[in-house]
């Protein structure tokens, strides 16, 4: 039996209102368990979710109502169909959620993304999109969603390529010296299973490859922007320049571009306790994470590793989503590598990128929190992974505010913005309302309009209590 578990009035308004998406469901106590267990499918086979079940809704009316099961043993039938189609349930948790003022129970079921393909109970495949689910019903479909999850992998795919490209290349050569000083390219390749008859795996071009862009092109280099804005919302008249294009085998691409990217954050100015500095990121955290990109990127997906540097934050957005089991909630915790040859093969370099395998994220991480800087955000969208590594010091923006007092005379409201990271004009003048309450900060009376500015309280001094146009 599952257990029950009473929630007051608020949570179950909560769930009642539970708004239907990517990762959430409401179904009617009445659905049929063979539907169910399409939802089922399209969760498991996505990133995951939660559904609950025996929440009424009136969508005429736009209302919800608590109608759930009289007794656990009205919702058998739900858990038999399940279990049919899913014979080891490792990926569904069950649970009955009561209300001592709301009818019957509700069945909360928690779905985890996994790695196989989760059938339903007709041994049809869905797939969640938006609020709804997709049917696969094709084999290109299927093949998408097997590489989506990271059950097959495009690194293991054969490209057509005169063979010297890979075995007279520069960057076969150079490997075998600093490897294997006694070791033939052929001889390598082929015990790698890297190439057969006029053709190369997609690995083994990617690594060993003078020009990997001429036979895998928009998929195998990395693209460099600089947007001169702090701005969400973006446009072509934030670009500075030209994009630039890094190239060259996954070895060398990847050092070449945290060195370009670095060389643009270098130019980067921004104000700090002592008036403008040098913008600065971690290298650790530059590293690891453009590593991760091209390591871990979907190579299916016709589309080159973005990097694009703003005045507050660096975006890296590299293509296909996370694979296998792996969601944004536990990817610090566990791994699944998308292409396993590619991530092996590399370790073997000189000063491989990929140190220690499987603890990259874990690194950037840690990198930010010792330069006192908030932890990366890492985001899964529809085709891709982003990773966002923003210029925003830990600690409260009062904390920053008169951290900054201590070495500054006064400080303005564009100024706090630039210390703080916050962009509202009013959410920083409730800072230094909340400051001045404290008797930590004053307004400088004779600072009216946009000149207006703050300071410490200073003795013996009357200051108005007008700080509307701080």
């Amino acid at each position: 039996m599952y257990p029950t578990y009473e929630v007051d009035n608020a949570l179950a308004a909560k769930i009642m209102a539970t708004q239907e998406n990517y990762l959430n469901d409401i179904k009617a106590r009445e659905i049929k368990p063979a539907k169910l267990s399409e939802t089922i499918s399209a969760f498991s086979n996505a990133a995951g979710g939660d559904v609950y079940v025996g929440i009424g809704e009136d969508k005429t009316a736009n209302t919800r109502t608590w109608l759930g099961f009289d007794d656990p043993e009205q919702a058998n039938d739900i858990f038999h169909v399940l279990f049919q189609a899913h014979a080891f349930g490792n990926h569904v948790k069950f649970e009955f959620l009561s209300n001592k003022s709301l009818p019957g129970l509700v069945l909360h079921i928690t779905i985890k993304k996994v790695k196989e393909i989760v059938k339903s109970s007709s041994g049809e495949v869905f797939v969640r999109v938006n609020a709804g689910k997709q049917k696969i019903d094709t084999p290109e479909k299927l093949k998408r969603l097997e590489l989506d999850k990271g059950i097959v992998t495009f690194e293991n795919e054969w490209v057509e390529i005169p063979l010297p490209r890979i075995e007279n290349s520069s960057s076969i050569l150079d490997f075998l010296i600093n490897v294997i000083p006694s070791g033939e390219p052929l001889t390598y390749l082929n015990n790698q299973d890297l190439i057969k008859e006029g053709h190369a795996r997609v690995c083994g071009i990617l690594l060993f490859c003078d020009e990997p862009a001429v036979f895998l092109p928009k998929r195998s280099s990395v693209k460099i922007m600089r947007y001169k804005t702090k701005d969400d919302d973006i446009g072509r008249e934030f670009l500075e320049g030209t994009p630039l294009t890094i190239e060259g085998d996954a070895y060398k691409l990847i050092y070449g571009a945290v060195s370009a990217t670095k060389k643009i954050i270098e130019s980067i100015k921004r104000l700090g306790e002592e008036g403008l500095e040098a913008v600065e990121y971690p290298e650790d955290a530059l590293h690891e994470v453009i590593t991760n990109a091209v390591l871990h990127r979907d190579y299916s997906i016709v589309a080159d590793v973005q990097i694009r540097i703003f005045d507050n934050r660096i975006e890296i957005e590299n293509p296909g989503k996370l694979p296998g089991h792996v969601t944004t909630a536990n990817i610090l915790d566990t791994q699944s590598a998308r292409n396993p040859a590619l991530v092996r093969l590399i370790n073997k370099f000189p000063y491989p990128p990929n140190k220690d395998v499987g603890e990259g994220l874990n690194t950037a991480f840690r990198a930010m929190e010792t330069l006192r800087l908030k932890p990366p955000v890492i985001l899964e969208k529809d085709s891709s992974v982003l990773v966002v590594i923003r210029h925003e010091p830990l600690g409260s923006p009062e904390e920053l505010v008169m951290k900054f007092m201590e070495t500054n005379e006064e400080i303005t409201n564009s100024l706090a913005r630039d210390i703080t990271g916050i962009k509202s004009e009013n959410t920083m003048k409730n800072v230094f309302l909340r400051l001045k309450a404290r008797n930590m900060l004053e307004p400088i009376p004779e600072r009216k309009g946009s000149a207006s500015a703050w300071r410490k309280p200073v003795v013996g001094e009357n200051v108005t209590d007008d700080a509307s146009e701080a």
